[in-house]
């Protein structure tokens, strides 16, 4: 369910570039993009995402980012899907990793 075209376009173009800061691109989309989508656009420092079909298009053929939306504005103690925190020093070393690797 990740595997949308512009999160592969995003990776095919980090890859190609050898980089994970694509600012200065644009993106193409058939539909304005999803809640995932979206945010991966915002990490890659997209430019500009020029899209054809609307959200509203994409409801009529059962896509559901209006409910995904509404979910991610509510705290995490108030939405469907169970989230908790798992406190653990060592996972700030993922952090560490990260920022010595790609940013």
């Amino acid at each position: 369910p990740t595997a949308h075209a512009e999160v592969m376009a995003i990776r095919d173009a980090c890859k190609n570039m050898q980089s994970i800061d694509l600012s200065g691109c644009d993106i193409y989309s058939s539909c304005e993009p999803c809640p995932m989508c979206t945010a991966a656009i915002y990490w890659a420092n997209v430019k500009n995402i020029y899209y054809c079909n609307t959200e509203k298009d994409a409801m009529e053929y059962g896509f559901v980012d209006k409910e995904i939306l509404a979910e991610l504005k509510k705290p995490t103690d108030k939405r469907k899907i169970k989230s908790s925190r798992i406190t653990n020093p060592a996972a700030r070393k993922v952090f560490d990793k990260a920022l010595k690797t790609h940013l």
